[in-house]
């Protein structure tokens, strides 16, 4: 009881604490009201009557409910065949990222490993300083990957910064002795990396899924310098067409003027939301293992 009574009067909270948690919470609360809203709008956007949306009477909640929208979008071709293709990109371009990573890492990361300083350096030199634009258009187009899939995937084979934190992962979560031991006991080293570095590592997998994940959905840059053939068009390519240069022609075949212009804009909410889904859906999945992937492998080491 007594102890009950000490750990009460531990526990209890000033004036301060309580004016610091009420700002605190204020303010949190605030941040995610800014940065929910622009969310819930273009959902609300993306399904209302698209007039109700070009006079600001949709402000939060969506108006005379209406799916028009997502009917031309699933209907398009182009958003289609950009989804197709996205999705290659994405599941192809993670797996060789992850692939070259590991492998790159997991050396770097044995102390055995002669000269692992200076490899480390000259690989940490070209986070840098890196060729620049041109110079990586020429190599891809002497390479002759123009209008070629890979071109989306090679030259970003391994993001150094992601090698780095993987590196320090294997160094500071994984003791050494314990891949000693696997050694003396006869393990190769490809055995020791597939049978026992790879089952203790699945946060910083989680981590590198998700960031070289993201990097592939959202990549268009690459896409429009690269390719020029629309049926290799990455979504977020398609997307750009649709948002900035109101590339809509295909899409809507209403007769009038006004009702095309009208279902254009409702399209142009109802693409953000579809090519938004795959990666607020991925980002649950990987939460869990995010804090401890990043944070053990950025700090440490």
């Amino acid at each position: 009881m007594a102890l009950f009574k000490k750990n009460s009067m531990a526990i209890k909270q000033t004036a301060a604490d309580r004016t610091f948690d009420i700002i605190n919470v204020t303010l949190l609360t605030i941040v995610l009201l800014i940065v929910l809203y622009p969310l819930v709008y273009v959902i609300s956007a993306s399904i209302s009557d698209p007039m109700l949306v070009l006079q600001g009477k949709v402000t939060l909640f969506p108006k005379r409910l209406t799916l028009s929208a997502y009917k031309m979008v699933f209907k398009d071709d182009s958003i289609m065949n950009g989804y197709k293709n996205t999705i290659f990109y994405t599941v192809l371009g993670t797996i060789c990222n992850l692939i070259m990573t590991i492998m790159c890492a997991y050396p770097l990361s044995r102390k055995d490993l002669a000269a692992r300083q200076q490899i480390t350096f000259f690989i940490s030199f070209t986070m840098f300083f890196s060729g620049g634009m041109v110079p990586t258009y020429l190599v891809i187009q002497k390479l002759g990957l123009l209008n070629n899939y890979w071109s989306l995937i090679l030259p970003g084979l391994i993001s150094v910064w992601n090698m780095l934190i993987m590196k320090n992962y294997f160094q500071s979560s994984i003791p050494y002795e314990l891949q000693e031991a696997a050694k003396i006991d006869g393990c190769s080293n490809i055995g020791i990396l597939i049978k026992l570095v790879m089952p203790l590592s699945v946060p910083i997998v989680a981590v590198m899924v998700m960031y070289y994940g993201v990097g592939h959905w959202n990549e268009y840059f690459n896409a429009m310098i690269y390719l020029n053939n629309e049926k290799l068009y990455p979504l977020q390519l398609v997307l750009r067409g649709i948002l900035i240069q109101n590339d809509m022609s295909n899409m809507t075949n209403e007769s009038s003027m006004v009702d095309q212009q009208l279902l254009a804009e409702s399209i142009k909410y109802a693409v953000i939301i579809v090519s938004s889904i795959p990666v607020l859906m991925l980002y649950p999945l990987l939460q869990r293992y995010f804090v401890k992937g990043v944070m053990v492998g950025a700090i440490k080491g």
